[in-house]
This record gives structure tokens, C-alpha cells and sequence, in this order.
């Protein structure tokens, strides 16, 4: 899933946003946990580390953004608590013995928050929304579709007709739909944001998505109201089809960009919840939150991985050589142990532990043992670089971050190894989060930090983002050997086989290119107040509070 923030994640002018969380400028419960003054409503407290840079489904590509959309739209089928599929708009499905068809039952209940059935035409309309080639800023999702038949020849100019996609709505509650290939997690995918539906209203305005009183959604609860960087409100959607599982009447998201901010609020009993996205504690202070409050501190391994990208199109690393020495250069057991403090793995793959495989999990089949850290060898990749570059110094280099404080100790600690193990300065620059997509997307960088979070349950969550042209490859990474290991993975059905082109591919990902240098595999640090109940953070990290209540 999802860029982190965002497993991931990711990840500041307190003065100027102070108001965004009442009281942050005092603490008077530094060496205790909760006081015990929880809301005397059903009301759930948070914050996002930074403002979603879009509330549209079919644009969003963050864990900030998709927190929200996940709250307000719901799609055909939902998560269970386990991140099993579980029916949502769809009541029931029907698939045929091949795999090819799938039939989707909609609820006669099901209503947006405006009070207006929710139809398959809605659902059919979202996604050839998201396909159609004209439309612009292209959906960095749009790949994520491509299961449905027609759909990557329509997307990219080659089919003109879109009646030809393989998505129909028969009529209003029955959705068809129609595969290239067996797709054994497409039930899966129908939870994904990309695969929401929209409410004919967006037809008519482009700006739909900017404003609380234009956002009609069809989840469990609706934006009340939105303050620009300083705050998001949620309420309760008394028309959503499950209304009476839901508890909470409000939830309540500052915008605040700083981790210790955010930890003070949670110790004054102004948040409910803090971590938010992925691990988002001040690691510095973890130690003391371990002693403090252990019963309300939750630390579990999650599918998601921190890493950092090369432009492959930008010197100096347009040299597979250079990349490699950077990504052998750095010591992965001293950051988790010493920066990140979470139980956080060194990555020396892609794919993280959790995702399922052919019989157990992929990465237990598939062991990451891609690269090693080794400075000599380092040292000798970088001078074997130089010279094929016809360098006789390297170029500056800088390394981007989106500004929070746990990715900035992270970035200076790996540019200090840089420098003492290769002789490398680098610059670290941190950027706000939606200039620092857009840098990325614009291949306006040399390296940069990453996150990604699993938006199924299987290794090709990982595999196909990073095909030629694909909406979140930020790399300029293009290989044909690559794109024939996705293709043929696609397109087969035998387990065994699509797992063993996914590992080919990986090899070539991380081994043989090193596009991605892969730093830890995520674990969740978070902390919840004893008053709340039902929050649940899946095996990828994402959060879901719909279903929790304050008791």
C-alpha cells in the first residue's frame, strides 16, 4: 500500500499549529501514564503527522490520506479484524469455476451519506475513472486494475471503447466483473481504495474532494469538517448499512508534524491513540514509554518495509555500481538497535515477513540474503563506479526525507556511515510531505525515503509497483526482464510457479539493480489508553477504528 508517511512511516513550527492540539505546551503527567480522564462521549482522539495531500480514492497513494478514506468510503468487500475479506457493499459473490467472472450482490441497504442508494453503476464508474487515459494527475493506482480484463489496454490509449473493460453493472445491485487471469487475492483488492465507488456528484466537480460538505462517502462515518493543517473531523454516517456496530459518534485528527508533540498530548489524555502512521513515537523517549506504560504501549511485527530509492535516472546514480556501494555501506543492525529501538528487522530484501507464500510465508521460501554489508567491498564498487562514469570526484548527492523527526535521525545517521565508510558527503534535506511526493513522482531527486505496506496479502503487492511505468515506481526503473516476470506471474494460476517468478523478479529488483536499498522491516509502535476498545491494527499496519468505542 501505501507510501509512508506509510507501514509506513514514517513517519516543525509547534508555535504556529499549537492550536491544533489544546494544551501541548504543558505536560504535567511526563513520568505516568494515563491520568484517566477519557472523553465522555464516544469520541476517538488522534493525530496525522502531516495534512493528506488528497481525500480521492482514486488519487491517494499515503497512509494519512487513506486513513480517512478508508473511515468514509467502503468498498465491495472490507477487512476483517484478522485482514481476512469480509462482505461490505456486497452482501454476497458469485465466481466461476475458472476464475475468470466474478458476480457481486449488492445490499438493497446500502446508502452514501447523503441518503442515495449506492449502485454498481457507482462502483463501475469509479474505476473506469481511474483508467480513463485522459484523466489527470494520473492515479497512481491505476496499475492495481489491470487484473480486470481490457483494462491496461484502455488505461494506456490502446483500447478506445471502455465498454470493452470487464466491469458492468448488469444493473443497480449486481456488479460483473471480468479478469484477464485468476487472480486468487482479487477478493482482497476489493477493499483497496482504488476500487471504491464514487457518487455521481464527482462527475460534475473537479474540486469535490477539498471540501467537507462535497466529500459524500459511504462508510462508516463522514468528514464533519476539515481546517486546513490544523485538524480533520469525522461523525458517525446514520446511513451507512452497518450504523448500529458502530460506536463512536466523532473521531478527532489534529495535523500536528512532530512525534514528541503528539506523545505529550497522548500523556495529558488529549489523544487516545499515538503511533500514527506506522511507529510515529519519539525513539529517544521509547525507553521511558516501555517503562511508563507498558500495558498501553503495543509493539508487533508488521508486512511493511523502510527503505530508500535511487533515481536511476539522475547521476550518480545511474550506475548500478554506485547504488550497490551505497547499499552495502550502511551498518541496518546499528539503526534498529540504537535510532528505531521498536523491534524493527534489518531488510536485505524487499518482501517482508508475513506475506504469504506457496505453503508458509514468502520470506521464509525465499530467504532476503540479496546483498551483504561489506565497506571493503563498498569501497571497491564505488571506485569501480567512478571510473565507468569517468568520474574523478562524485557529484553532490543529497538524500530527501518528508519532514518528521524519527526519518530525519535515520537519514543523518545513514549519511554519517556515507561519509565514514566511503568518504561520501551527503546533504539531508527534509521536505513537507506533499512537496516531497511530488519531487519524487517529478524523479526530482538522487535518493530519497520510502515505506511500503501491503495493500493485499501476497508477495506481488510488492513485486508489481515497480514495473515500467508503473504509478508508484518513482525510480525511472525500467527493465523488460522484469515486466515478463510480473506479466507471467499474472497469468498463471499455479502457486508454486507465480512465487517462484516473484523471487526472480526481486532478485533483479534489489541483487542485480539495487533500485531500492532496503533498511528494516517495520514492527507497529503504538499506544492506546485503556478506555478504548476495538482498535485494530492489521498484519500491515494499517489502522481501523470502525468498529472501536470508548468504555
Amino acid at each position: 500500500m501505501k507510501k509512508h508517511k506509510s507501514l509506513l512511516l514514517l513517519m516543525t513550527l509547534i508555535l504556529a499549529i499549537g492550536t491544533a492540539l489544546a494544551g501541548c505546551g504543558s505536560n504535567n503527567n511526563e513520568g505516568a501514564g494515563s491520568s484517566g480522564n477519557k472523553p465522555k462521549e464516544q469520541v476517538f482522539r488522534m493525530n496525522l503527522a502531516s495534512e493528506p495531500p488528497t481525500l480521492d480514492p482514486g488519487q491517494a497513494q499515503d497512509n494519512n490520506s487513506n486513513t480517512i478514506i478508508n473511515a468514509v468510503f467502503e468498498g465491495l468487500t472490507r477487512k476483517g479484524p484478522d485482514g481476512e475479506e469480509v462482505p461490505g457493499v456486497a452482501e454476497k459473490w458469485d465466481i466461476s469455476e475458472d476464475g475468470l467472472k466474478y458476480v457481486f450482490t449488492l445490499r438493497n441497504d446500502a446508502r452514501w451519506s447523503n441518503g442515495d442508494p449506492v449502485t454498481a453503476k457507482d462502483f463501475e464508474f469509479a474505476w473506469k475513472r481511474v483508467l480513463d487515459p485522459g484523466f489527470a494527475p494520473a492515479p497512481p493506482y491505476a496499475y492495481q486494475l489491470y487484473y480486470i480484463k481490457n483494462a491496461e489496454a484502455y488505461n494506456l490509449g490502446e483500447l478506445d471503447d471502455p465498454d470493452q473493460v470487464g466491469v458492468k453493472a448488469v444493473d443497480d445491485h449486481t456488479l460483473e466483473v471480468t479478469l484477464e487471469n485468476p487472480t486468487p487475492y482479487f477478493l482482497s483488492l476489493m477493499s483497496f481504495q482504488t476500487y471504491y465507488p464514487l457518487h455521481s456528484s464527482v462527475k460534475d466537480n473537479d474540486k469535490w474532494a477539498t471540501k467537507a460538505e462535497t466529500i459524500i462517502g459511504n462508510g462508516p462515518f463522514k468528514i464533519a469538517s476539515m481546517t486546513k493543517g490544523q485538524k480533520i473531523e469525522l461523525a458517525k454516517n446514520d446511513q451507512y448499512w452497518d450504523h448500529q456496530s458502530i460506536k463512536l459518534e466523532k473521531v478527532h485528527m489534529s495535523i500536528v508534524n512532530s512525534s514528541a508533540t503528539e506523545l505529550s498530548s497522548y500523556r495529558n489524555d488529549e489523544l487516545d491513540y499515538a503511533g500514527h502512521p506506522v511507529g510515529n513515537i519519539p525513539t529517544d523517549q521509547l525507553a521511558a514509554v516501555k517503562k511508563q506504560m507498558p500495558d498501553e504501549l503495543n509493539i508487533k511485527g508488521i508486512s511493511s518495509t523502510y527503505f530508500y530509492i535511487f533515481n536511476t535516472t539522475q547521476e550518480p546514480f545511474d550506475n548500478v555500481n554506485i547504488r550497490k556501494a551505497f547499499s552495502m555501506a550502511i551498518d541496518r543492525q546499528a539503526i534498529v538497535d540504537k535510532i528505531t529501538q521498536g523491534g524493527q528487522i534489518p531488510a536485505f530484501g524487499f518482501v517482508p515477513p508475513g506475506i504469504k507464500g506457496e505453503k508458509d510465508e514468502f520470506r521464509k521460501e525465499v530467504p532476503d540474503k540479496y546483498f551483504e554489508e561489506n565497506i571493503d567491498e563498498a569501497k571497491k564498487l564505488l571506485d569501480q563506479g567512478m571510473k565507468e562514469k569517468g568520474y574523478t570526484t562524485l557529484p553532490a548527492v543529497t538524500l530527501i526525507h518528508n519532514s518528521d523527526d524519527n526519518h530525519k535521525k535515520i537519514a543523518l545517521a545513514i549519511a554519517d556511515m556515507w561519509k565514514n565508510n566511503l568518504g561520501v558527503q551527503v546533504q539531508v534535506q527534509n521536505q513537507e510531505w506533499g512537496v516531497f511526493l511530488k519531487n519524487r513522482s517529478a524523479l526530482n531527486y538522487q535518493v530519497a525515503r520510502s515505506g511500503w505496506g501491503a495493500d493485499y496479502n501476497d508477495p506481488m503487492t510488492y513485486i508489481d509497483m515497480w514495473t515500467s511505468g508503473g504509478g508508484n515506481n518513482d525510480t525511472g526503473f525500467k527493465n523488460e526482464e522484469y515486466d515478463k516476470l510480473v506479466k507471467d506471474a499474472y497469468a498463471t494460476d499455479d502457486n508454486a510457479k507465480r512465487m517462484e517468478l516473484m523471487a526472480q523478479a526481486e532478485k533483479i529488483l534489489v541483487e542485480d539493480n539495487q533500485v531500492v536499498m532496503p533498511i528494516y522491516y517495520y514492527s507497529n509502535v503504538s499506544l492506546i489508553k485503556p478506555w478504548m476498545k476495538g482498535i485494530n491494527i492489521d498484519f500491515k499496519g494499517d489502522l481501523d477504528f470502525s468498529r472501536a468505542y470508548v468504555e
